[in-house]
């Protein structure tokens, strides 16, 4: 599993409703795209959930590389390019991946907590305790799924999850809305640790 996200940060006075739109219009062009375990398509609105920003910033679980690849440099990904600029693509690689007993449902939030890998640890007890949150989170109420992921070249774990409800309490992270969810081999998702 490999993990991809983007974000356009948009002025303070940006009708967000014109993501909504595009989203509606434009979600279900990766509901089958090889290659793709999930893409949630994500927006945070300025005083929503506490951000301070709008932003629109899909995040994506990929089962293949190809299939990323086949993303970025085909063509699907000059879309938003076109729209609203180049923006700073993040990779991680994946350490963990669950399903929660929300899998079915429809997902409402997603949360992004991002934290660094501290000095001084093994890494394999780190990566291993990073595991084990992973599943505590999918084992939440109202998770649909619950992924960790570290980026090498900062250091930085993230875990991702798509909840049903808003956030639980107790769920640290930057509170995203959904507009969709493309999961065309998300069934096939790799679950558990992922090495």
């Amino acid at each position: 599993m490999h993990a991809m996200q983007y974000e356009f940060t948009l002025p303070a006075d940006y009708a967000m409703d014109a993501v909504r739109e595009r989203v509606a219009r434009t979600g279900h062009l990766l509901d089958d795209w090889p290659g793709l375990g999930a893409k949630a398509y994500l927006m945070r609105e300025r005083g929503v959930h506490g951000s301070p920003v709008n932003q629109y910033a899909p995040f994506y679980l990929w089962r293949t590389v190809e299939g990323m690849n086949s993303f970025l440099w085909e063509g699907a990904f000059q879309r938003p390019t076109d729209d609203f600029g180049r923006p700073a693509v993040r990779q991680w690689t994946g350490l963990a991946y669950e399903e929660g007993g929300a899998a079915h449902s429809p997902a409402r939030v997603a949360v992004r907590h991002r934290r660094p890998v501290p000095e001084g640890v093994p890494l394999s007890e780190w990566a291993a305790e990073a595991v084990r949150e992973t599943g505590r989170l999918a084992a939440g109420d109202g998770v649909l799924l619950a992924a960790a992921v570290v980026d090498t070249g900062r250091w930085e774990l993230v875990h991702f999850s798509l909840h049903a409800d808003e956030a639980p309490d107790g769920v640290a992270g930057e509170v995203f809305q959904v507009l969709h969810v493309s999961a065309p081999e998300r069934e096939r998702l790799r679950r558990g640790r992922q090495w």
